[in-house]
């Protein structure tokens, strides 16, 4: 051993040494190495240069292979990936629901929230104030003291277990320190974070991946994303993946009174902790945070998108309680959308799956918010004619929501002379057919059934996640296929021969100068999820074909009502107006589709290539059907809840309730939150019972009429949910 590791591991003499098992030595050079794992990688400050690190690791790497006895999974040796685990992204219940955080877009938003709290208090508490972390959610669960689990965040209460994946983060400890395990009150722990990737590994990552041809990610968030997910634990290990901890599923599994001591905990356990952080007692104070974090957002390593402000206290978090969706103790103050300028180089035209031609902007490239915007929808051309933006003008750019591109206007003083204003051409800019602007709608469609520009995103739609989720057929392998003639409808696709996919010229040259070729690997995968895709639901088939108007949300409805093709193909149009959500124009649009012989030929032919079409409706409901046989109407906003009027109707129905968008003589109760307006009137004058918010949680709670009926007004804020 060099005398660097003798320093290290605390000056031991050459009899020293001697006197330690081979445990103990084991033991203690592990501890060692995660000490200075800790430095390095979460207090960016090593102690000890690379070369006595590596010397450390050969160590115990050499002392582990000697003694397999004393193999232990949370030794640091074992971060390096190894091989797939065929376990990977099963599904994982986490030990509670992992809420979402309101938010607030503005300062006014922000104080109402902490008026409600100080209303439901009496007094406003210590809040603490926390960097919003541009990431992905992350649960890591530890027994006794050791990572045993790492899941994705999922829908909240079930995510992906990707364990092996997050061994490999670096500061991600594999069991708690020491400091740590002395505030441990339970055997079982199940820590929150966001897992993020720097904005420099970001773009280093980016540029290896355009130098080998593949795609760039869009953002740092999708690429911690992606890289967690990853098939290999050796592509993550690859990618410098980061981490933030800041949350406890169970806070009285450790000593810590609040949220400030959960940090320090969080800390002293070996966690990465954000260091911005702030405890407040006045609304000044957090208010001072925000504006400093927002000044500073450009200049931090990481993207953030906000400040998350909590109530200190878990007693009094306890206290205030959740609503349907998140907690009321916390909200998320929204930075305003980053807002950056550019020159608008062109203004194309996109067709569509459905014929609609939009414009696009193509923009000189220009950073915006974490990600590259080269290109930005103009949506119509009334709204470009709103906006009066020409080619050549300096054009403003921001993210709606911090994801979507728009642009929000010019600077007229940068305007060149000479500019002309834009109109739709008259001609589709695919096959050059007659474009046609409906009566009423702002969109001109091409109708020409030959359209290559509709076939490639028909395509490309149904091999889509939310339709039948064909992994690995993107938009480039699509392109190539109808460039050669091998496909022209979603049928074509389960014709093809593996063989000769693999043989598919993806329009490159490699540094042999021989054409890039598909090859086979990936040709096996295409054909695998293409079989697999034969087994999805009927939803998934109806959403994938590309009928105007039904979305994803709307297909599953009318599987609902009709779960099988012979079901859907037999509703006629008054029957199919009928299904709640679908109006009379839905339903036109969906008869018409079914009734087009060229339609009738492509689901026929997929009929034959082993589709069966039907679909796997849910299992009896869980809950008891206490409300069956009775119809709800909802209208007005939620807002002690913050549910959606669709969440709202979701959680009458799971006790067998009918929900219904007008209020008749038949309706039995009629939902009314924050400004209600003519349905309640006309449940006033129907004379049909009306609830109030309070009424409504408390009939969704057991889906008991007698409860909701005995229910007292309410405040803000009630019982916390379990």
């Amino acid at each position: 051993m060099s005398e660097a590791s003798k320093t290290i591991i605390g000056g031991d003499t050459a009899s020293d040494q001697a006197n330690l098992s081979v445990r103990e030595r084991i033991e203690r050079l592990r501890r060692e190495i995660e000490q200075h794992t800790y430095n390095y990688y979460v207090l960016d400050a090593p102690v000890i240069s690379d070369a006595a690190f590596d010397s450390l690791m050969r160590e115990l790497q050499e002392l582990e292979r000697a003694h397999p006895e004393f193999q232990d999974p949370s030794s640091p040796t074992q971060r390096v990936g190894g091989a797939v685990d065929t376990s990977q992204f099963s599904a994982v219940v986490h030990e509670s629901r992992m809420y979402s955080l309101d938010n607030a877009m503005s300062f006014e938003e922000l104080d109402a929230w902490m008026d409600r709290v100080e209303s439901a208090l009496g007094y406003l508490p210590e809040l603490v104030c926390e960097l919003k972390i541009d990431g992905s959610s992350l649960a890591l669960t530890f027994q006794d003291g050791r990572l045993v689990r790492a899941a994705t965040r999922g829908d909240g209460t079930t995510g992906e277990d990707v364990t092996v994946n997050v061994r490999t983060v670096h500061d991600v400890p594999l069991r708690l320190t020491e400091e740590g395990l002395t505030k441990v009150l339970a055997p079982s722990l199940e820590l929150r974070g966001e897992i993020y990737m720097p904005k420099l590994s970001f773009k280093t990552l980016n540029e290896q991946n355009h130098a080998q041809g593949k795609s760039a990610f869009a953002n740092p968030r999708n690429a911690a994303a992606g890289s967690l997910r990853q098939k290999d634990p050796k592509v993550t290990k690859s990618r410098d993946l980061r981490t933030f901890m800041y949350a406890i599923a169970d806070e009285s599994a450790i000593e810590a009174a609040g949220q400030w001591e959960l940090l320090e905990w969080l800390k002293s356990a070996g966690f990465h902790v954000n260091p911005d952080v702030c405890r407040c007692t006045k609304r000044s104070e957090v208010r001072a945070f925000c504006e400093s974090c927002l000044k500073r957002r450009a200049d931090l390593p990481y993207d953030i998108d906000g400040v998350v402000v909590k109530v200190d206290s878990f007693a009094l978090q306890g206290e205030l309680g959740f609503t349907a969706r998140a907690p009321r103790w916390a909200i998320a103050y929204k930075f305003p959308p980053e807002e950056k300028t550019t020159l608008l180089r062109d203004i194309t035209v996109q067709v569509g799956r459905t014929g609609a031609c939009t414009p696009v902007a193509e923009l000189e490239p220009v950073l915006v918010a974490g990600s590259v915007v080269a290109r930005a929808t103009l949506h119509n051309e009334d709204e470009v004619a709103r906006k009066d933006v020409r080619v050549g003008d300096t054009v403003i750019v921001r993210k709606a929501g911090d994801v979507i591109p728009e642009i929000l206007g010019h600077i007229p003083s940068l305007r060149p002379e000479g500019s002309q204003a834009w109109f739709m051409p008259h001609e589709c800019p695919s096959c050059g057919s007659p474009l046609v602007r409906e009566e009423g709608e702002a969109v001109y469609r091409c109708v020409s059934l030959d359209c290559p520009a509709q076939a490639h995103e028909r395509l490309v739609h149904w091999a889509s996640r939310d339709a039948l989720d064909i992994e690995g057929l993107g938009d480039e392998i699509i392109q190539r296929l109808l460039e050669r003639g091998i496909v022209h409808d979603v049928a074509d696709f389960y014709l093809l021969e593996e063989a000769d996919l693999a043989l598919l010229p993806m329009g490159r040259i490699n540094k042999e100068g021989e054409p890039v070729v598909l090859g086979a690997k990936n040709a096996s995968k295409i054909a695998q999820q293409l079989a697999l895709s034969k087994t999805k639901d009927f939803s998934r088939v109806l959403f994938g074909l590309g009928i105007r108007h039904v979305g994803k949300t709307t297909a599953q409805v009318l599987c609902e009502a009709y779960p099988s093709y012979e079901a859907l193909n037999a509703a006629t149009l008054e029957e199919l107006s009928g299904v709640e959500r679908i109006g009379q124009v839905m339903a036109q649009s969906i008869r018409s589709f079914l009734d087009n012989p060229d339609n009738i030929r492509v689901i026929a032919r997929l009929r034959d290539l082993g589709f069966e079409m039907t679909e796997t409706l849910p299992d009896a409901p869980a809950r008891p059907q206490t409300l069956a046989g009775l119809t709800f109407v909802l209208t007005g906003t939620l807002v002690e809840s913050g549910m959606s009027r669709s969440q709202a109707a979701d959680a009458l129905k799971e006790f067998g309730a009918k929900v219904t968008g007008s209020v008749s003589k038949k309706t039995s109760y009629v939902v009314c939150g924050m400004d209600a307006g003519s349905k309640h009137e006309k449940a006033l004058a129907l004379g049909v019972p009306v609830l109030n918010e309070a009424q409504f949680l408390a009939l969704i709670r057991r889906g008991s009429l007698e409860e909701a009926l005995a229910s007292a007004e309410g405040g803000l804020f009630g019982e916390r949910e379990r």
